[in-house]
């Protein structure tokens, strides 16, 4: 990733902020030809021994499975809030239109996870994530038809060997801040979520 001084974060914190609060994650790796393969996915983020690593899994027809396991080095990409950057916030005009967004981009190392009852805890890990109650129906739906679904996945753990964090909010043009806070403060979803990373890094203040 494109990593310009003023939009690079060090602190893995934010970073994993950022993963947790949007676990809709792009994993990609190379396909037998060579190209870049995507497949788009929930992650669960756990940190083990002062590193990160994100547990997922795809349907068995998906190839992505044996790509990772023939080539364990993949690409996972998080992408967080993003939004159109006006020219407007600036107080002259010599300026361009751009874009603010904030991302995650993660080397990993691939282990397959294919024992049935370490893709039921895997499992569990995301219903944790996403909806808790879920667990008891998944519980009573029966240990048959709960093998049945769980021999129908291939369940993966990502170990981060990289981590890349960008927040690209216009840091390096203070004379916008102020002006670029309380347009994105006004707008859309995307423009809202921006304005609080910018009260979070201290800016428009």
């Amino acid at each position: 990733m494109y990593q310009p001084p003023q939009f690079k974060n060090k602190d893995s914190a934010i970073a994993a902020e950022l993963m947790r609060s949007h676990p809709f994650a792009s994993l990609i790796s190379c396909d037998d030809t060579g190209l870049p393969f995507v497949t788009h996915l929930p992650l669960h983020l756990e940190e083990r021994d002062g590193g990160f690593v994100l547990l997922g899994h795809c349907a068995k027809p998906n190839p992505h499975w044996r790509y990772l396991q023939q080539r364990p080095r993949a690409v996972v990409n998080f992408l967080g809030p993003h939004a159109y950057l006006s020219p407007k916030v600036y107080p002259d005009l010599q300026r361009v239109p751009s874009w603010n967004y904030l991302a995650v981009h993660c080397t990993v190392e691939a282990v397959l996870v294919e024992d049935p009852l370490a893709k039921d805890r895997l499992l569990k890990k995301l219903i944790g994530d996403h909806e808790p109650p879920y667990a008891q129906q998944w519980r009573d739906l029966g240990e048959e038809f709960a093998h049945k679904m769980l021999a129908g996945i291939v369940g993966f753990e990502l170990k981060v060997t990289e981590l890349q964090c960008k927040l690209k909010l216009n840091q390096h043009r203070p004379e916008s801040h102020a002006a670029l806070r309380q347009a994105y403060a006004g707008g859309n979803e995307q423009e809202m979520a921006l304005a609080q990373w910018m009260d979070k890094l201290g800016m428009g203040a």
